[in-house]
């Protein structure tokens, strides 16, 4: 069995996924149990609803203050340099990516945490993957800093798991929809952007292809798959830091068009830029039967669904009204 999550710390709290997973998380566990931080952006939405600390994950010594001082038994890692902005500073996606991580799997040994929950992405894999339902056991040659750095967390969660019994968990997730934050240098970012654009100016230019097919998911079910994982047997799980997740599949222009069916007035055109090259090396969709098997994964959400209420929520935020 696993032990249970008491008081848990989300680093990354401000981001794309944090964002919606400190909500979550609250409304599940207590607000006063989950602990967000930040690191150059303050949010003043409903994050400051509960326990709010700055942090940068490259000071050691803060991270270890706020585990003790709250008394913090998990940690879910959101900290990182995405594959785009890895590119621009690979150095940087280095040194947050990966030594961030290894400093915190250090004070999971220090502080005998219940459990460290990380996410790993499509960017551990490379060209020489199938492209169609790229398999859990597979060859892992990343071709950006980004990959390079989520295979060296995805083998460290495991060598700490394996070798002093730290139980670190994380999953593969595609690229992440979501209307609440905007993404933050992704090669998947244009299944955000496309959104928005489409409400603010009727038209969007994508950065890649209108045949590139990659592996995107729902806010929603990022968060459910998150949180299910973190809640699922120890004793059940035969994989630890390296699970596929699945969701959805499409290509730039199938989602163009669906979102035109919805605002018919809305124009598209594709110019791919350096993002393509990151793109082409992922794979189209993946197999995810290893954590439907070991802890029930299943998406809700498809492209009808997604898009449906991508448009709505995005209507409201931006000033409009939903139809």
């Amino acid at each position: 069995m696993s032990r249970r999550m008491n008081n848990i710390l989300v680093i990354g709290a401000t981001g794309q996924i944090g964002s919606e997973l400190t909500p979550a998380l609250r409304e599940k566990y207590g607000q006063d149990s989950v602990i967000a931080t930040y690191y150059t952006t303050k949010s003043g939405g409903d994050l400051g609803e509960g326990p709010l600390e700055e942090l940068d994950i490259m000071d050691k010594k803060a991270t270890a203050r706020i585990i003790d001082q709250y008394d913090i038994d998990s940690v879910f890692n959101l900290a990182a340099i995405l594959s785009a902005k890895g590119e621009e500073n690979p150095a940087e996606a280095f040194r947050v990516n990966v030594i961030g991580f290894f400093q915190l799997l250090q004070l999971g040994l220090k502080f005998d945490l219940n459990r460290i929950i990380i996410p790993s992405s499509i960017g551990v894999f490379g060209p020489e993957v199938p492209s169609e339902n790229a398999p859990n056991e597979t060859v892992l040659r990343p071709t950006s800093m980004y990959g390079v750095t989520k295979v060296t967390g995805e083998l460290l969660g495991n060598y700490y798991y394996n070798k002093f019994g730290l139980d670190v968990r994380g999953l593969r997730l595609p690229g992440i929809v979501s209307s609440k934050t905007l993404p933050g240098g992704g090669t998947t970012d244009y299944a955000v952007e496309v959104f928005y654009e489409a409400i603010r100016k009727g038209h969007y230019t994508s950065f890649v292809r209108e045949d590139t097919t990659l592996p995107l998911m729902y806010m929603p079910d990022c968060i459910k798959s998150l949180i299910d994982l973190a809640e699922a047997d120890l004793e059940a799980l035969d994989h630890h830091c390296d699970f596929n997740v699945s969701s959805m599949s499409f290509t730039a222009g199938d989602l163009a068009r669906k979102i035109e069916e919805i605002i018919p007035e809305f124009t598209y055109d594709f110019q791919p830029d350096e993002r393509q090259e990151i793109a082409d090396s992922w794979p189209n969709s993946m197999d995810d039967t290893p954590a439907r098997e070991e802890w029930g994964w299943e998406p809700s959400y498809d492209l009808d669904a997604m898009a449906k209420d991508m448009i709505e929520k995005l209507k409201v935020k931006l000033g409009e009204n939903a139809s």
